[in-house]
C-alpha cells in the first residue's frame, strides 16, 4: 500500500476572488479558503507522518516518496506561517491607521 501516491496530485489552490458585500450566499469567503489551507497543511502532515511511520516499522514504501512527502508538508508549513506573518503585520498596520 503506498500512502504517498494520494499526494502527487495536489495542486496549489487558486485565490477565490473577492465579492462585493452584497454577494449571494454560498461565494467563498477569504475566512473559508483561509480555512480549507489551514486543513489541507494539515492533511499533508498527517499524511507525511503516516509515511514516516510506515518506514519506521518496515512498511512498504519508498523513501524517496517519504521525503518528498516530508518536504512537502514542511514547505506547506512554512508558506502557510509566512501568510499567517503577513495578515497580522497588515493587521498591525492598519490598527496604526489614524483617522
Amino acid at each position: 500500500m503506498n500512502t504517498i501516491s494520494s499526494l502527487t496530485g495536489l495542486q496549489p489552490a487558486a485565490l477565490p476572488i473577492s465579492s462585493p458585500a452584497g454577494a449571494p450566499q454560498g461565494a467563498a469567503s477569504f475566512k473559508d479558503f483561509l480555512l480549507s489551507s489551514i486543513e489541507e497543511v494539515n492533511a499533508m502532515q498527517q499524511a507525511a507522518d503516516r509515511a514516516v511511520e510506515q518506514l519506521a516499522v518496515g512498511g512498504e514504501v519508498n523513501p524517496a516518496e517519504v521525503l518528498t512527502a516530508v518536504q512537502k508538508a514542511d514547505l506547506a508549513f512554512r508558506m502557510m506561517m509566512q501568510i499567517r506573518n503577513k495578515i497580522v503585520q497588515a493587521y498591525q498596520e492598519v490598527q496604526n491607521i489614524r483617522i
